[in-house]
């Protein structure tokens, strides 16, 4: 088949690489956010969708909205048959969703009906949850709505971040993205509709979201921590400054009764009280430095058994 890919971040580049060698299909063109700033130089930089297309030598289309006049010609100059999505990051208008004889199909790193949203990853971890998954669908207006075609699962261990877990999705959801676009080519594959019970919702995760509140008890403290690693990351405050927060590991101890916040230092580790067991700390970030052992910071920093973390 034909086909239009859109997508933008790191995690849609393997469901893309996937198509490129499959030998059944033909991608005519690729959809991705317009290039942003990145960096300390706040250069405008291509997306890593669009990047790889850039070197494959695929037509790239970046409009702001693609609802655009001028992305639409090209759309149904394009005919393509089928628009498999990954993380494209704006919502594709009925006018747009009509013009593939296919459809747009959606790869969506959650077992849908759960975590219908923007962070489902991010949510599966936060919840608890012991197993996630992807879920191939047909686009359609509604947000992660559409009847879907295929699914894989993937477990989630007791420490994956949301950066890891993804990562291993991301592998996983291309190839069944690709063999989504094999069966709709070949009529082995019908979309059926998702079921009314079990949804969920996952929306996007602020800054402010990611603060650790140290009156939590520890387990919704590992998990928060998680979930939020890489982006946008666990922090709190130290000597009123900002301090960024890796994962937290919950520490089984009859030594010690630390309040909520107060830290604990030790020669290879530096605990912190919760509102239950205390967390030990992994990596964290000063303003303005790299991510260091917790142990180095409180030796570099001076830190004393007492001091707390807000």
């Amino acid at each position: 088949m034909r086909l239009l890919f859109a997508g933008t971040p790191a995690p849609a580049v393997p469901a893309l690489q996937a198509l490129l060698d499959s030998p059944r299909h033909e991608v005519v063109g690729v959809l991705t956010r317009p290039d942003a700033p990145s960096g300390r130089g706040r250069k405008l930089t291509r997306s890593p969708v669009g990047a790889l297309a850039d070197s494959a030598g695929i037509p790239v289309f970046t409009p702001r909205r693609p609802k655009e006049p001028e992305f639409l010609d090209a759309l149904r100059e394009l005919a393509p048959d089928c628009a498999p999505v990954v993380a494209y990051g704006a919502l594709i208008p009925r006018v747009a969703l009509d013009v593939p004889a296919h459809g747009w199909v959606n790869l969506h790193f959650s077992l849908l009906p759960a975590w219908r949203g923007a962070a489902p990853v991010q949510a599966a971890i936060l919840h608890g949850d012991d197993v996630t998954g992807a879920t191939t669908f047909l686009l359609e207006e509604g947000l992660d709505t559409g009847p879907t075609y295929g699914v894989v699962t993937e477990a989630i261990g007791p420490r994956d971040t949301a950066g890891a877990l993804l990562d291993r999705l991301a592998r996983s959801g291309a190839q069944l993205l690709a063999a989504t676009m094999d069966g709709i080519e070949d009529g082995t594959l019908r979309a059926v509709p998702q079921p009314a019970d079990g949804v969920s919702h996952a929306p996007k995760i602020t800054v402010d979201d990611a603060r650790l509140d140290w009156s939590a008890n520890a387990v919704a403290l590992d998990r928060l921590a998680r979930a939020v690693t890489p982006e946008p990351g666990a922090w709190c405050t130290f000597r009123e400054a900002r301090l960024g927060v890796g994962p937290v590991t919950p520490v089984r101890t009859e030594e010690l009764d630390l309040k909520p916040g107060v830290l604990h230092v030790e020669k290879k580790r530096v605990l912190v009280g919760t509102a239950t067991v205390p967390v030990e700390l992994g990596e964290v970030r000063p303003v303005g430095k790299r991510a260091m052992p917790a142990a180095d910071w409180a030796r570099g920093m001076r830190i004393e058994t007492g001091e707390t973390l807000a």
